[in-house]
């Protein structure tokens, strides 16, 4: 039997485990209350209010697991998210996934990828929560690649251009990240200019990012996609009475929403951490794209 078969009835295997698992445990673990992702979008549109956002990779963070990504772990950066996860700022929302429940609305991959990560970190990740909070929805920026349903998705992108309409946005984001370019995102946005940060471990120039951003004027919206950065600075910033919203993923996936994509794949000039081929790319010589870029942190 060939290794490649064997490791896969071996996968096989260890998901049914884990996903046994979390189903028993399940009910006497419990879920956080989460917002749906429309819902998520309301709160944001109505009462104006910051956005942290937190998925597997913020959990791994927090709880110190290994991963292969973007930005090395620090104990700075994971007391911080621990304490993002459990606060109650004013004019500030926290955001989880949502698949502590039912998985019936994610595709094949969603349903094992979570089924799997719950039966292992159900318990550990509901210490990290405060019981009784009202939590929203992380998928605000991630509405479309990991759903059965895609017939809601036109819509979700909608209200999600409706939040930068008529704003004065800024985005700061990893240096080839590039949100927007090559589509119409953020053609609602009164203004768009960016600041542009490392593309891998931003958290380690930290302090250089939030004080720059804290020279914009406050009726600035501010989008930030810097991983477990953004978390934590939309976090620091909604108490320095900005609005920031850490928007992650939406470029990519409005890209894919666009191409009617079914997997996720590599994109033209962007930065796709999820597809090995998105992480090499090259300079972009746009002229409109470098005239909105007012600074850059390295």
């Amino acid at each position: 039997m060939a290794d490649s078969t064997i490791r896969k009835i071996r996968h096989f295997f260890y998901c049914v485990v884990w996903v046994g698992k979390d189903r028993l445990t399940k009910p006497f673990i419990g879920k956080p209350d989460i917002r749906s992702i429309e819902e998520t979008y309301e709160k944001i549109l109505t009462d104006r209010v910051s956005v942290s956002r937190f998925g597997d990779g913020e959990f791994k963070w927090m709880a110190d697991l290994p991963q292969n990504t973007f930005q090395k772990p620090s104990p700075k950066m994971q007391e911080r998210l621990i304490e993002i996860s459990k606060s109650d700022l004013e004019k500030h929302i926290v955001c989880l996934s949502d698949t502590f429940g039912d998985l019936k609305q994610y595709n094949a991959y969603g349903r094992e990828f979570w089924g799997c990560f719950m039966g292992m970190h159900r318990k550990h990740w509901m210490q990290f929560l405060k019981k009784g909070k009202t939590y929203y929805n992380t998928n605000m920026t991630r509405p479309y690649m990991d759903y059965v349903d895609k017939s809601p998705c036109a819509n979700r992108f909608r209200m999600l251009k409706e939040i930068w309409k008529d704003r004065k946005v800024v985005l700061i984001e990893g240096e080839k990240s590039r949100l927007g370019i090559g589509n119409d995102l953020f053609d609602t946005a009164a203004s768009l200019q960016r600041i542009l940060a490392p593309a891998t471990n931003a958290f380690d120039k930290y302090d250089e990012i939030f004080e720059r951003a804290k020279q914009l004027e406050k009726d600035t919206l501010i989008l930030i996609a810097l991983g477990p950065t953004a978390t934590i600075l939309a976090y620091d910033l909604a108490k320095e009475g900005y609005q920031a919203l850490d928007i992650g993923h939406v470029d990519v996936e409005y890209e894919w929403f666009k191409m009617g994509a079914t997997s996720k794949v590599p994109l033209k000039n962007k930065y796709v951490n999820e597809s090995l081929e998105g992480r090499e790319i090259g300079d972009l010589q746009d002229q409109e794209y470098l005239n909105q870029i007012i600074d850059q942190i390295k």
